[in-house]
C-alpha cells in the first residue's frame, strides 16, 4: 500500500509540476504573447521546396553546408517519384559525386549559375566511383530517382526556376545571391 500511495503522489505532483509551467503540454502559438502568432519553426535540408525544372515541378531538398552536401541522400529509401535534392554551391566549379551507403538508383543533372541544365548521368547504388562533370562552371546539381529526366522528358538546356531555389533558402535564412 505504501508503494502505491508513493505512485500516486509522484502522478499528482508531476501533474500539477505540468500544469504550473508555462507551455507544458501546449502548442507554441499557445504560449505567444496576445495578439502576437508564434514564430513559424525555421526550415532545415528536411523540407522541401517546390521548383520548376524544365517546366516540372520537384519538390527539392536544400543541400547548402558541408555536412548537408556530405550526407546527401544517404540511407535514403524513401525519395517520391517527383523529390530530390539540389546541391547549391557558392562559386562555380567542376563537381564529382558518388554514391557511399546511398541506395536508390539515381540520376544527377548539373546546373550552370543561369540555371541552364548542361548535363544528366546515371549514379548507381553503393557505388564509390566518382562520377564527374565535363563542365567547370556548374553551380547546383540536382539528385532524383533514375530515370525522372526521361519520364519527365526534361533534356541538357532544360531550365531551373531560380527564383523558387532562391525563395527555398530565404526559408531556410540563407544567402541567395547567385
Amino acid at each position: 500500500m505504501v508503494r502505491g500511495m508513493k505512485r500516486v503522489r509522484a502522478v499528482l505532483f508531476w501533474a500539477a509540476a505540468c500544469l504550473l509551467l508555462p507551455g507544458c503540454g501546449r502548442r507554441a502559438a499557445d504560449n505567444a504573447p496576445a495578439g502576437q502568432a508564434a514564430a513559424a519553426p525555421r526550415k532545415t535540408a528536411a523540407d522541401f521546396f517546390p521548383v520548376g525544372v524544365g517546366g516540372r515541378r520537384v519538390a527539392m531538398q536544400l543541400a547548402v553546408s558541408g555536412a548537408e552536401m556530405a550526407r546527401g541522400l544517404m540511407g535514403r529509401r524513401d525519395l517520391g517519384a517527383d523529390e530530390g535534392m539540389l546541391f547549391v554551391y557558392g562559386t562555380p566549379q567542376r563537381m564529382s559525386f558518388w554514391m557511399r551507403n546511398t541506395p536508390t538508383p539515381l540520376d544527377i543533372g548539373f546546373f550552370d549559375a543561369e540555371g541552364v541544365l548542361r548535363e544528366i548521368h546515371a549514379l548507381v547504388p553503393f557505388d564509390e566511383t566518382p562520377v564527374a562533370s565535363t563542365g567547370t562552371a556548374l553551380l547546383f546539381a540536382l539528385e532524383v530517382n533514375r530515370g525522372w529526366f526521361d519520364r519527365n522528358g526534361v533534356a541538357v538546356g532544360a531550365r531551373l526556376d531560380l527564383e523558387a531555389v532562391r525563395a527555398g533558402l530565404r526559408a531556410r535564412a540563407l544567402r541567395a545571391d547567385f
